[in-house]
């Protein structure tokens, strides 16, 4: 299909192209309470061109692109077909001229594992998965498994001829409890590599939280209050600096980041970050060769990353866009933030962290109040706040988590979020 591709694209004198082949075996598995539901085994391929075309537009030169996915199963005609419509959609982009990237010498750092096979990654991960549901009136409901193993080749007009495989673990499990009120835990969960113990370790926290959530209390709290954030919620608010550090975010001038400025606070009596973009592949999807880089340093900004066509605007080195972080954790002690009065919060219905605007908040349906004596489970309060404001006072706790995109503090201590 390649070829077929590579011929399509001559026929219709497409000098310029991307190809991002992507080859997926998936074993899965879907549980009803520890009761296998069904399983499915599957293996896809599939085709991603991007198409370019150079022109001409008021004096001045444009190169537009436009991306269309291709099907094993299409004949000559459909693919050739397919191909001109997309070169035509791509001389309606009037984007200003940007360099495609060549060829690189440079090496990735990029270290995987062994991968298992599909199936022995789903007989070690299930049995994870099920190893600390053990109670009558707390368990597992329903849960899905997905084991996949990805092979990825990237060509490119300008010469760029690279592959690499990678292999991920993912899934999702419910955790009930009707100890008091019956209610309802949605977790998700995604590794790049086997990790029964960390899967365990979630599973068995989310039997603890859901027994709480069940015996939680309306929340009547109004005003500002100490916050800590763990689990996945410290990493969604701290990836805002990575968000904003994008140069498809700078350079539309959405985000006022600078290099070798200070953007987490002009004034910081909390922890400065230190943050880390780490290469979670070998190639970005244009074959540019992903390396670990300093993003935060004290929280003063020493990398912009992005894809080439922005970074050519900026007239900074194309990096390639980044998923993962490593955060330097604090000094402070989870059990230390727990002092005085706090709300800590470790699940909301919908957190939202905008990166155009700072703002932060949500509703959350599990929280632990303290008044400075007595810690009570509460529920259906919201906070809001920004980070723009606040960041300068956030803590990082001392203990760390590793979540999908995150090795960095389990915790996040903020002063002054308005809890309504």
């Amino acid at each position: 299909m390649l070829n077929k591709i590579l011929n399509a694209l001559k026929e219709n004198n497409i000098d310029l192209y991307l190809i991002n082949e992507e080859t997926q075996s998936t074993s899965e598995m879907f549980f009803i309470k520890k009761n296998l539901d069904m399983r499915r085994m599957k293996d896809v391929t599939k085709y991603e061109v991007t198409v370019y075309t150079d022109f001409t537009k008021d004096e001045n030169k444009m190169r537009g692109f436009a991306i269309c996915n291709i099907t094993p199963d299409m004949t000559d005609e459909e693919l050739s077909k397919k191909l001109s419509d997309t070169l035509h959609a791509a001389s309606f982009a009037c984007n200003p001229y940007f360099e495609l990237p060549k060829p690189s010498s440079v090496k990735p750092n990029v270290d995987f594992p062994s991968s298992y096979s599909t199936e022995e990654g789903l007989k070690i991960m299930s049995e994870a998965l099920f190893a600390e549901d053990t109670e009558k009136d707390c368990f597992i409901n329903s849960a899905e498994l997905f084991v996949k193993n990805f092979k990825y080749h990237i060509i490119s007009s300008e010469g760029i001829d690279v592959s690499y495989s990678k292999q991920d673990i993912e899934g999702e499990f419910v955790t009930q409890c009707t100890i008091q009120e019956d209610v309802e835990t949605y977790q998700d969960f995604y590794y790049d590599s086997l990790n029964p113990d960390a899967l365990r370790q979630k599973v068995k926290r989310s039997i603890e939280l859901t027994k709480a959530r069940s015996k939680a209390s309306r929340c009547n709290l109004n005003g500002n209050f100490k916050v800590i954030l763990s689990g996945q919620y410290a990493s969604d608010l701290l990836r805002f600096y990575v968000d904003r550090a994008a140069a498809s975010m700078i350079y539309p001038k959405y985000s006022d980041f600078k290099l070798d400025k200070q953007v987490q606070s002009e004034q910081i009596t909390g922890d400065s970050l230190n943050i880390t973009l780490k290469a979670d592949v070998p190639y970005s999807k244009e074959g540019i060769p992903m390396t670990d880089r300093t993003l935060l340093e004290n929280g003063v900004l020493k990398c912009i990353h992005g894809a080439s066509r922005f970074c050519y605007y900026l007239n900074t080195e194309p990096t390639g866009i980044y998923n993962n972080i490593n955060v330097t954790p604090g000094i402070k002690s989870l059990k230390d933030m727990e002092t005085g009065t706090y709300l800590h919060i470790v699940n909301f219905s919908d957190f939202q962290m905008d990166a155009m605007t700072g703002r932060f908040g949500g509703e959350f349906r599990l929280a632990f109040y303290s008044d400075g004596k007595n810690v009570i489970p509460i529920t259906g309060g919201s906070i809001s706040g920004s980070i723009l404001e606040l960041g300068g006072t956030i803590k990082l706790s001392s203990e760390t988590q590793t979540l999908k995109g995150y090795k960095g503090p389990l915790a996040i201590e903020i002063q002054n979020v308005n809890i309504g």
